[in-house]
């Protein structure tokens, strides 16, 4: 009897541990993943990151400048919804004239974007000076539509404001 007990158990052990090592092996699958998304969208868009500068300075199209602010205001509120998301996509789809591989695409670069910038309101300000140099004041326009098209409620206190950061960096006020 109590070698039974003791094979069931080491049998119980043996599967505990298998099944955590399959977790971790999916997990460490997924990061890779994630990651390689992030790589293949900046290839893309012919993002090449230099050293000893800052990503967000090596950006080129304004359509990615205005898909990470974008990407950013969303995350200054709360995490975003599955909704808010799509609703993105379609704004940015829409109002930047990307089609939906490249549309997903921004929003993956964008947010890393925000990451590397250290979160959404410094993200934010650093984006939006950097899409007034790559085109001026004409940049705002696209940028408004697609932020007020992609937000489903009203606006939070730090959004409100973001948008006052934006036109103070875009040179509107």
């Amino acid at each position: 009897m109590p070698f039974l007990i003791a094979l069931i158990g080491i049998i119980g052990a043996a599967y505990y541990w298998t099944n955590r090592a399959r977790n971790a092996r999916d997990m460490a699958g997924e990061v890779m993943d994630m990651a390689n998304d992030v790589r293949l969208a900046a290839r893309r868009f012919g993002f090449k990151r230099q050293t000893n500068l800052h990503p967000v300075e090596s950006i080129e199209d304004p359509r990615l400048a205005i898909a990470a602010i974008a990407t950013s205001f969303l995350e200054l509120d709360d995490l975003p919804t599955a909704e808010d998301r799509k609703l993105l996509t379609v704004q940015l789809r829409s109002k930047l004239r990307a089609d939906a591989d490249e549309a997903q695409e921004m929003e993956v670069l964008g947010r890393w974007f925000m990451t590397e910038c250290g979160g959404a309101e410094p993200a934010i300000a650093r984006l939006s000076r950097k899409l007034y140099k790559l085109g001026g004041a004409e940049q705002m326009e696209p940028l408004m539509a697609v932020l007020k098209g992609s937000a489903t409620s009203d606006l939070s206190e730090k959004q409100r404001d973001a948008l006052d950061d934006i036109q103070r960096a875009m040179r509107v006020r």
